[in-house]
């Protein structure tokens, strides 16, 4: 755990068990906020409205990448349509993608 993580207390539940609090001591609420960018998917221009957290998380894996996020934006598109026929809620599999990405990185996903 990097030094400028504060561990929070335990809070406990109504049945006793024990559960850790899921704000740190210095959480940012800005991360919550929802942020609207027009981005183009494989050459079509759309909007995508994410909380801030994964804006930020989408410049990583980018810059992981070499490349842009409308890149990365695309190919999350391009697979999903060759792979599963395309995808409802394309913001929601753009927070799972994200997720999974950030738990295989801690060697828990899937």
């Amino acid at each position: 755990m990097p030094s400028e993580m504060i561990q929070s207390p335990r809070l406990p539940s109504r049945a006793g068990k024990i559960h850790d609090d899921p704000f740190v001591a210095d959480f940012n609420m800005g991360l919550a906020q929802p942020l609207s960018r027009s981005v183009r998917l494989n050459g079509f221009a759309t909007c995508l409205r994410l909380e801030r957290v994964y804006w930020k998380i989408l410049e990583r894996i980018a810059a992981t990448n070499g490349c842009t996020v409308n890149a990365i934006l695309s190919h999350l598109d391009r697979e999903v349509h060759l792979r599963h026929g395309g995808v409802k809620n394309f913001s929601g599999l753009v927070r799972v993608v994200c997720v999974v990405h950030l738990l295989d990185r801690c060697g828990t996903a899937h």
